[in-house]
C-alpha cells in the first residue's frame, strides 16, 4: 500500500491565476485610464497607423450645458467602438472630440443666473459669462466621456467658440455669399416669443395644443355675378389662428374648384344670409350649425372669383380674392384667409399678387400699434377669445369650436411658436440648383440604416429657404454693416472674409468690443447709396450653421483630418439638424457631401418605451451608473443594443448586463488560470498530431468566430459582435470545450503534450477573444492583455494590435477536424439527456460516474461509432463508453438518428482518487492502488511520488 506523504490532489495542475475574478471596475478602470494617459496611448496608436488608409469619424459636437446623460453614453460609446474597430482593422482613424459652445441653452442659464441684472449687461459682458459657462461644462463632460473609456485627442478638442473655428464659420459664409446663396428679406418665419428669436425647421418640435377654429363671413363689396342678386353677399373663410386676422390682406381660392353662392337662415337671428364657399363643403359646413334651410343661388369657378373685392370684418380695409393651387377642400370652406406676414404659403401668394406683408406683432408676441386699438399690447394667444367675441357680436362669426391638433413648439423653451414676418438672412436652397445637387450627393452617401436616406431625402426636398439669422447675443455674429444713411446692410464675400481674418486673430468678441470704425473693411461702401458711415448689426448665425460648418474648420482646415469624413454618426434627430446643415453648407461651398457614410441611432427610452428625461423623473444617470457598475458594463450594454431603433434602457437591464460581463470575465479567468505555466507558442513546438480532435474543432470554431465578428464590426452591427462572442464564451467554451478540457488540464502530466496541446488552443482563444473584445470593453481587454504570455511580438497595449486573422490550416488540410462533428454533437446531446435522468434519480453525482452504451441497427452507423467512441467519452465527460450490437429494452432512440440508441447506467468500476473517473484500471498499481492507470503514470513521473513507498 502507498505511504506517500503528499495527498494526490497536490499532483493536479489546478488553475492558478493573478487575474482577479472580482472586476472592481470602478477602481480598476481609472487606473487603466491613467496608465493610457501616462503612456500617451492615443499618440502611440496614431504613430502605429501613420501612413495607412485614413478613416475619420467626425464627431458631431454635443452642447456644453450639463452633465452627460444616457443619450450621450449611447452616442459616444458607439463612436468609440467604431473608431477603435477602424484602428484594429489597420486604418488610421484619429478621433477629435468637439463641443457646440454657443446657443440658447447656455445663454438661458447665464441670463437666469443674472436675473434682473441681465437687462443692464452689454452683449460683450453676457458673452464673457456665457464663455465661462460653456468652458466649465466642456471640462466636466470631457472627464465624464473619458471615464467611459472613450479614446481621442481630449487635450485638443474643437470648440465652436475657438477663434480658428469661428473663422472657419465665416469662411463658409463668405463662400456661400460669393455663390449667391445668401439673401436678406422680410419673410414670415417661425418665431419663439419666449426667446425672442427666429427659429429654423430643425429647432421645432410638435406637441398637441387646443386652438380656436372659426368660420367667418367677410362682406363682399364687388365682383360677384349680378345674376346672384344684391345679397348682401359674403365669402366664408376658416382659420385656426384668429389672432392673424388683423394681418389679412386677401382670401385665396383654387382656380379649378367649383364655388356656390348660397342663401341660408341664420339659426340665431333667423335672418337670411348670403355667402360663398366651395360646393363640396356646403353640406358639411351647414351641418356644423345644424342649418337645414339653405338654397343654392349660383355657381362659378375659383378663377371667376379672382379680384372679387371684400371688406375686412373689423378693420377699414378692402382686399381681393386671389388664386392659389394649395387651396383644398379637405377642411374648412375652400376659401383661405391669407396673411402674408404670418404664413409661408400666404407670403408666396402675397409676392405673386404684390400684396403688403403685415405683421403687427412684436418680438414678444404682443400686438403693436399697427393693430386695432383693442388688441394693442395683448399677447397673440390671449387675443384669440377677444377677436372671436368681436366677430360674434358683429354678426360675422358663423361658427366657433375648439379642437386639439399638433402645433410647433420651440425645442428649447418648449413653448408654442408663431409665424411672424421679420427681416432675416436666408440661404436660398433652390439657387443654382443647391437643393438638386444636395439630393444627388445624398444618393452618393451610404446611409445606415437605409431608412436614413429616405428621411433626409424628404426633408431636403420639402425644406424652405434656410433662415440663418438669430436675435441673440451668444454666437458668431453675422458681420453685416448697417448704412446709417439709407438703412441698407452691407454683407459681401469680401467683407465677410475681412472679418474672418479678424476673428481668427482676436475671436468673434472683437465684433462687440471694438468700435465699428476700427474694424471696417478697407473701402467699405453702401451698395445702395454709396454711404460710408456704418453701424454694426446685431444678428448672430444659427447654431446649426455653426456646427454645420465643422467640415471646414475641423476636417478641411484646423485639424487636417481630411475632407470628406468617412463617417458621421449621430441620433436620428440630426437628419433635420447637423446632417442636413452640414451637407447643405458643404455642397454649397465644395460641391460634395462632407461624409461618405452616415450612421444613425435611435433615442434612449425607458423599458416601457417612454421618453427618458430628468424632468420626467424616469432618467437613468449615466454618471452614477458608470460609478456603480463600471464603464465596461455600460459599454457592453450599449453594444448589445440594436441601435437602429429607439434604445430601451433600464436599471434592470444594466444589472443583467453586469451578469453577462461576469460570465465573459469568468471565461478569461479560466483561460488565464490554466496558462500560468504556459510558454508562448513562439518557444513551444506543439506537434499537430498532439492536438486532440476536440482541439481541432475548437480552432475551427475560433476561425468562424473571427470571420463573423470582424464582418459584424465592418457592418457596424455591434449587437451581433456581442451576441456572437457571448454565445461562443458561454456555450462553445464554458459549457463545452473548457469543461471537457478539465480532465486533460488538471490530470495529465504538467509538461506532457496532451496538456500542452490544450494550453496551445487556450492561448489562441485568449489572444483572439481579447482583441475582438477590445473595442467593446477596452479596460477589461487591456487588463487581460497584460496576462498574455510574453513574447517578442507582444505589444504594450491590446489597442496597438490589429484584428486576428483566421488560420487556414484549421479549416483545410491536416489541421482540420477529421471526425464528423455533426454526428458527435447529435450523440452528445442524447447522452447528456440520459445522464441528466440519472442525476435526477440520484443514481450518479457527476457524469464521470456513468457507463454509457451505444449502438445502431445501421451497419455504417455502427462503424462510425467505433471511430467516435473515444471522442464521445471526452466530450461527454464519462468514464467509459461501450459499443454493443444488442439493444437494451431501456435504451433511448436518437431523435436525429432513429436507427441508433443510447443507454446510460452507473459504472461499476472504482473511482480514481485523483481524477475521479471510474475506470477498470483503478487498483491495478501496487504503488498507487487508488489511482487509474493514467494517473499512476503521471504521479510516478513526478518528483517525490516515484516508487511504492517513502
Amino acid at each position: 500500500m502507498s505511504t506517500n506523504a503528499k495527498p494526490y490532489k497536490d499532483t493536479l495542475n489546478l488553475p492558478v491565476t493573478r487575474f482577479d475574478m472580482k472586476a472592481n471596475l470602478t477602481t480598476r478602470e481609472p487606473k487603466i485610464q491613467q496608465r493610457w494617459q501616462d503612456a500617451n496611448l492615443y499618440a502611440q496608436i496614431r504613430n502605429a497607423r501613420e501612413g495607412r488608409e485614413r478613416r475619420v469619424l467626425h464627431d458631431g459636437p454635443p452642447y456644453a450645458n450639463g452633465e452627460i446623460h444616457m443619450g450621450h453614453l449611447l452616442n459616444k460609446v458607439l463612436k468609440d467602438i467604431v473608431v477603435r474597430s477602424f484602428n484594429m482593422q489597420g486604418f488610421d482613424s484619429p478621433y477629435v472630440p468637439g463641443w457646440d459652445c454657443h446657443g440658447l441653452p447656455i445663454e438661458h442659464k447665464v441670463m437666469k443666473d443674472l436675473g434682473s441684472k441681465g437687462a443692464s449687461k452689454t452683449h460683450a459682458e453676457i458673452r464673457s459669462l456665457c464663455q465661462a459657462e460653456a468652458l466649465k461644462w466642456v471640462d466636466v463632460q470631457r472627464q465624464q466621456f473619458k471615464r467611459l473609456g472613450v479614446g481621442g485627442d481630449w487635450e485638443n478638442p474643437y470648440l465652436t467658440l475657438d477663434p480658428r473655428y469661428e473663422a472657419g464659420i465665416l469662411d463658409v459664409l463668405g463662400d456661400l455669399l460669393e455663390r449667391g446663396y445668401v439673401f436678406r428679406q422680410l419673410k414670415p418665419i417661425h418665431w419663439c416669443m419666449t426667446d425672442r428669436t427666429a427659429l429654423a425647421e430643425a429647432e421645432l418640435e410638435y406637441h398637441d395644443e387646443t386652438s380656436s377654429s372659426i368660420y367667418v363671413n367677410f362682406p363682399v363689396v364687388s365682383g360677384l355675378p349680378e345674376s346672384w342678386g344684391a345679397g348682401p353677399w359674403h365669402v366664408m373663410i376658416w382659420t385656426t389662428t384668429p389672432w392673424t386676422l388683423p394681418a389679412n390682406v386677401a382670401i385665396a381660392a383654387h382656380p379649378s374648384l367649383t364655388y356656390v353662392g348660397i342663401e341660408y337662415l341664420d339659426p340665431t337671428s333667423g335672418q337670411p344670409v348670403h355667402t360663398v364657399l366651395a360646393a363640396e363643403l356646403v353640406a358639411k359646413v351647414m351641418a356644423m350649425r345644424e342649418v337645414t334651410q339653405f338654397r343654392e343661388v349660383g355657381r362659378c369657378t375659383g378663377k371667376e372669383l379672382e379680384h372679387v373685392q371684400y371688406k375686412h370684418p373689423f378693420i377699414e380695409r378692402m382686399s381681393p380674392i386671389v388664386l392659389a393651387e394649395y387651396v383644398t377642400i379637405e377642411d374648412g370652406t375652400g376659401l383661405v384667409h391669407t396673411a402674408p406676414g404670418h404664413g409661408t404659403e400666404d407670403y408666396q401668394t402675397g409676392r405673386n399678387y404684390g400684396l403688403p406683408t403685415l405683421s403687427p406683432v412684436d418680438a414678444s408676441g404682443r400686438f403693436t400699434s399697427e393693430a386695432p386699438e383693442f388688441l394693442v399690447g395683448k399677447g397673440v394667444f390671449a387675443a384669440n377669445p377677444e377677436i372671436v367675441t368681436l366677430l360674434r357680436e358683429s354678426g360675422h362669426l358663423f361658427h366657433h369650436l375648439n379642437f386639439l391638433h399638433s402645433y410647433p413648439h420651440c425645442w428649447r423653451c418648449k413653448k408654442p411658436v408663431i409665424f411672424r414676418a421679420t427681416e432675416q438672412w436666408f440661404i436660398a436652397v433652390d439657387h443654382d440648383n443647391l437643393r438638386a445637387e444636395t439630393l444627388k450627393q445624398i444618393d452618393a452617401v451610404r446611409w445606415l440604416p437605409g431608412w436614413g436616406k429616405s428621411r433626409i431625402d424628404a426633408m431636403v426636398s420639402l425644406r424652405p429657404d434656410w433662415c440663418i439669422s438669430r436675435q441673440r447675443a451668444w454666437g458668431v455674429p453675422i458681420p453685416a454693416l448697417g448704412c446709417k444713411a439709407c438703412g441698407s446692410q452691407l454683407l459681401t464675400a469680401e467683407t465677410v472674409r475681412h472679418f474672418r481674418d479678424l476673428f481668427r486673430q482676436e475671436g468673434a468678441d472683437a465684433w462687440y468690443t471694438k468700435p465699428v470704425e476700427e474694424i471696417l473693411p478697407p473701402g467699405a461702401t453702401c451698395p445702395k447709396c454709396g454711404g460710408k458711415d456704418f453701424q454694426k448689426e446685431g444678428d448672430i448665425l444659427d447654431v446649426w450653421f455653426e456646427s454645420g460648418s465643422s467640415h471646414r474648420g475641423v476636417l478641411a482646415q484646423g485639424f487636417e483630418l481630411g475632407y470628406p469624413a468617412y463617417m458621421y454618426l449621430e441620433g436620428s434627430d440630426q437628419h433635420r439638424g447637423w446632417f442636413q446643415s452640414s451637407i447643405l453648407t458643404a455642397v454649397g461651398t465644395t460641391g460634395r457631401a462632407p461624409f461618405e457614410n452616415v450612421l444613425t441611432h435611435g433615442f434612449v427610452v425607458t423599458a416601457e418605451g417612454a421618453k427618458m428625461s430628468k424632468s420626467g423623473g424616469n432618467a437613468i444617470s449615466a454618471v452614477k451608473s458608470s460609478e456603480q457598475y463600471g464603464a465596461d458594463v455600460l459599454r457592453l450594454y450599449v453594444a448589445s443594443m440594436d441601435y437602429a431603433d429607439d434604445v430601451r434602457m433600464s436599471e434592470r437591464g444594466i444589472k443583467e448586463m453586469s451578469e453577462s460581463y461576469r460570465k465573459i470575465r469568468n471565461t478569461f479567468r479560466y483561460l488565464l488560470g490554466n496558462l500560468e505555466d504556459y510558454a508562448h507558442p513562439e518557444f513551444l513546438e506543439i506537434p499537430r498530431d498532439a492536438l486532440h480532435e476536440i482541439d481541432r474543432w475548437a480552432l475551427q470554431q475560433l476561425n468562424r468566430l473571427i470571420v463573423d465578428v470582424v464582418k459584424a464590426y465592418q457592418e457596424f452591427e455591434f449587437y451581433r459582435v456581442y451576441q456572437r462572442i457571448y454565445q461562443f464564451c458561454s456555450v462553445d467554451l464554458s459549457s463545452f470545450y473548457l469543461d471537457v478540457l478539465k480532465d486533460r488540464l488538471y490530470a495529465e502530466a504538467p509538461k506532457g503534450n496532451d496538456r500542452k496541446a490544450a494550453q496551445f488552443v487556450m492561448a489562441k482563444l485568449h489572444s483572439v477573444l481579447t482583441r475582438l473584445l477590445a473595442p467593446l470593453i477596452p479596460h477589461t481587454a487591456e487588463e487581460i492583455w497584460d496576462f498574455t504570455p510574453p513574447s517578442a511580438e507582444k505589444l504594450e497595449s491590446v489597442h496597438l494590435t490589429e484584428w486576428p486573422a483566421p488560420e487556414p490550416e484549421w479549416d483545410t488540410g491536416d489541421g482540420r477536424p477529421k471526425l464528423p462533428w455533426d454526428a458527435i454533437l447529435d450523440y452528445r446531446a442524447e447522452i447528456l439527456k440520459g445522464l441528466e435522468k440519472l442525476r435526477a434519480a440520484k443514481i450518479i453525482g457527476s457524469s464521470q460516474e456513468a457507463l454509457v452504451t451505444l449502438g445502431s441497427d445501421d451497419p455504417q452507423e455502427s462503424e462510425l461509432l467505433k471511430s467516435l467512441r473515444s471522442t464521445l467519452e471526452t466530450v461527454c465527460i464519462v468514464s467509459e463508453i461501450r459499443l454493443e450490437s444488442e439493444r437494451p429494452a431501456e435504451a433511448t432512440t436518437l431523435v436525429e438518428r432513429p436507427k441508433s440508441w443510447v443507454y446510460a447506467v452507473r459504472s461499476s468500476h472504482a473511482k480514481c482518487e485523483r481524477c475521479w473517473n471510474l475506470r477498470p484500471t483503478v487498483g491495478q498499481s501496487v504503488d498507487h492502488p487508488t489511482l487509474c492507470e493514467r494517473c499512476t503514470q503521471v504521479v510516478s513521473s513526478l518528483p517525490g511520488f516515484a516508487g511504492a513507498s517513502q
